[in-house]
């Protein structure tokens, strides 16, 4: 179930990637919204049951990696974040990394996935994937 999704930890280029209100240290794009809203449903996850996972794991060039994937359902210790009938779950262990960050996703000519736009980060690497802290 699980898709294979770009991500970046840089921020967009586009200004119309504004963030909707903060749901208490996460933060999700108008247009990351409306991607996981089509997503779920081309997956065939009810939006009401499941939802989008974001996690980080250890790894990457830079020590630590995102994780993103579909979900059926939320987790017994997951917190659960809902942006226009969307919702999000991160883990504890994932939130402490994740925690003020916004999600954006961005469709143009050079590239389309999720960007990560961490304050968490002190620095990434060029694979854009991976980050620490």
């Amino acid at each position: 179930m699980a898709n294979v999704v770009t991500i970046d930890s840089k921020p967009s280029q586009n200004a119309a990637a504004q963030p909707q209100a903060p749901a208490q240290g996460l933060q999700v794009t108008e247009r990351a919204v409306k991607r996981i809203r089509a997503t779920l449903a081309k997956e065939g996850i009810s939006p009401e049951e499941g939802g989008l996972r974001l996690g980080v794991m250890g790894g990457g060039c830079s020590g630590l990696s995102y994780s993103i994937r579909f979900d059926t359902h939320p987790r017994e210790r997951d917190r659960v974040f809902e942006f226009d009938g969307v919702r999000i779950f991160i883990d504890p262990k994932s939130f402490v990394f994740l925690h003020g960050m916004t999600l954006d996703y961005e469709e143009s000519l050079m590239r389309q996935g999720f960007n990560f736009i961490n304050p968490n980060s002190s620095r990434s690497c060029g694979c854009g994937t991976s980050f620490s802290s």
